[in-house]
């Protein structure tokens, strides 16, 4: 399954997941003024990056409404970067959050999942129910794809949603690590939501013991972290929010069981390294490569700590 083969890649490169989210001001002009079009240059950039991370990041997260902003080249820059990373042998996240139910789902996932646009993960938003889900899941069974659900994101007005008290009408409530998905009296909305993708998750489980249906949980909540961990004991985490949105690496060790079972999302942090090179001669993927790996150890180190 591909959740084991994500797995395998964080136990042998580490917890970093790049995230593809360009923007042509990010692009240095001397490198970009080399290129015909924005979209070239876009594609261009990436493809340094990739080559310059690709044996330090477990996989690769490709924000799509970066390249949408660009029109018709833009999404042609965006089929250019996932065919590059799967030439290369990267695992891809598309982060196109889609939403939808019934057919419209079939075809997002039939639009993400084959063709030009194809990846291996989708993110996706469950917030209209579960039937915005089942369209995707024949895809996993068959074609060896993954979801990330958004279960509780990491930016400030989650609060106005996720984090809102309901009744689950469960009065025979057994702790989550004796029933696995049984949910208690009360509970926060994300932690309905995550005990419904965690049972739809499980016919989608791998060797390595998550499912190949991961929830997006944002590491900016550390006060939930050990207790979230504990409740979705085998759902495989993408983790937004380190970095430039508060979150630590000692954080991000609270996600993680036994030091895996997640990937840390940046973008900015990594895309601009090179801005932070005072003599600015270092070369932008050089930079990337070096913030990469920098994070990776962080992490890394992070999670020793944790463990003694």
């Amino acid at each position: 399954m591909i959740i084991d083969t994500l797995f395998e890649a964080v136990k042998e490169k580490g917890h970093v997941c790049v995230g593809l989210d360009t923007d042509f001001g990010y692009i240095p002009h001397p490198f970009a003024c080399h290129y015909d079009s924005v979209a070239e240059a876009v594609f261009a950039f990436n493809r340094e990056i990739i080559e310059a991370t690709i044996d330090v990041a477990a996989c690769y997260k490709v924000q799509i409404a970066y390249y949408e902003a660009l029109g018709i080249e833009g999404l042609r820059a965006y089929k250019q970067t996932l065919a590059f990373l799967r030439e290369r042998g990267a695992i891809v996240i598309a982060d196109v959050k889609r939403g939808d139910i019934a057919k419209t789902a079939e075809m997002y996932a039939q639009a993400h999942f084959t063709g030009d646009f194809e990846c291996n993960f989708m993110t996706i938003n469950p917030y209209m129910g579960l039937d915005s889900l089942t369209p995707y899941l024949p895809y996993l069974k068959n074609h060896n794809k993954g979801l990330f659900v958004l279960v509780r994101t990491s930016n400030e007005g989650a609060k106005d949603i996720e984090n809102l008290f309901i009744d689950t009408g469960n009065r025979e409530h057994v702790p989550a690590k004796d029933a696995g998905i049984l949910p208690a009296p009360r509970e926060k909305v994300y932690q309905r939501v995550g005990h419904l993708i965690q049972k739809m998750g499980a016919p989608f489980t791998g060797t390595c013991g998550y499912s190949s249906v991961g929830g997006v949980m944002g590491c900016t909540h550390a006060e939930e972290a050990i207790e979230t961990r504990e409740l979705l004991n085998s759902t495989f985490f993408l983790i937004p929010g380190y970095g430039a949105q508060g979150g630590t690496a000692q954080d991000i060790a609270l996600y993680l069981k036994n030091g895996n079972g997640g990937v840390v999302n940046a973008s900015r942090s990594i895309l601009l390294a090179y801005k932070k090179i005072e003599n600015g001669e270092i070369h932008f993927a050089e930079a990337a490569r070096e913030e990469t790996t920098r994070m990776r150890d962080n992490i890394r180190n992070a999670i020793r700590v944790s463990s003694f």
